[in-house]
């Protein structure tokens, strides 16, 4: 018998929403990456574009704003995506994605406060 595997969707990651007109929005996400479902975001000041919020900078992203509700592939241009950018919200912690530079509890846990300050709560059991 075959065995069939389908990708991860939107429902992995979110669990909560109160309003999808309210805690939603279309955003652009800066080129040169592919970003997977899931994706922690923070937006550059200066062009007002998204992309993968780092742990440190000084260009706006190094703070987490918004989590990417679909895999979107810029790796050629910017492209446009779909993120949760305000709570009240619930998101699965194990669902989120974080920039290779946040590789400790510590960043993790500064990225998760940052996500909560926007109203998004990341929990380990939903």
């Amino acid at each position: 018998m075959p065995v069939l595997t389908q990708p991860p969707s939107m429902g992995d990651i979110l669990k909560y929403e109160l309003n999808p007109n309210y805690s939603r929005e279309v955003v652009t996400l800066l080129a040169g990456t592919a970003y997977p479902l899931g994706a922690v975001l923070g937006k550059i000041t200066a062009s007002g574009k998204y992309t993968l919020s780092a742990a440190t900078g000084s260009d706006g992203a190094q703070t987490a704003v918004a989590v990417l509700l679909q895999s979107v592939d810029a790796t050629a241009a910017d492209a446009t995506g779909i993120v949760l950018a305000r709570g009240p919200t619930i998101v699965s912690r194990a669902g989120l994605v974080f920039d290779a530079s946040v590789d400790d509890g510590t960043k993790i846990t500064t990225k998760l406060g940052q996500l909560a300050e926007a109203g998004i709560t990341a929990r380990d059991g939903a």
